[in-house]
């Protein structure tokens, strides 16, 4: 009888959760660590428990909708590209012909 083996398809993908793919996963665990954070300070400072909640639990559906929001928008890689493209300048400008003039007469000598 052959062996029948399984094939992972997922190789060389990003993992993706409920729709939430690569970094933003990231994103939205270190919320959430936060918004646990918030909720035992205000806890342990004598803030009730039914306020406690409402602060955290409509900051925690919050959360996920704008991350799902940035995943779906921006992708795996696109938030990154977006933050790298506003490095960069919009126009470059020179006042002098120079180095154009340069870089012809180099083209022309080498050939």
């Amino acid at each position: 009888m052959a062996t029948v083996y399984d094939i992972n398809k997922g190789i060389n993908r990003s993992i993706e959760f409920k729709g939430i793919r690569a970094q933003y996963i990231v994103y939205l665990a270190v919320g959430m660590v936060i918004l646990l954070l918030l909720f035992a300070i205000l806890y342990m400072t004598g803030v009730n428990i039914y306020i406690c909640l409402a602060i955290v639990v409509p900051g925690g559906g919050g959360l996920v909708l704008v991350i799902q929001t940035m995943s779906k928008k921006y992708g795996e890689h696109g938030l990154a590209k977006q933050m790298a493209s506003r490095q960069l300048p919009r126009a470059i400008r020179t006042r002098s012909r120079r180095l154009f003039i340069n870089l012809k007469d180099s083209t022309h000598a080498h050939q």
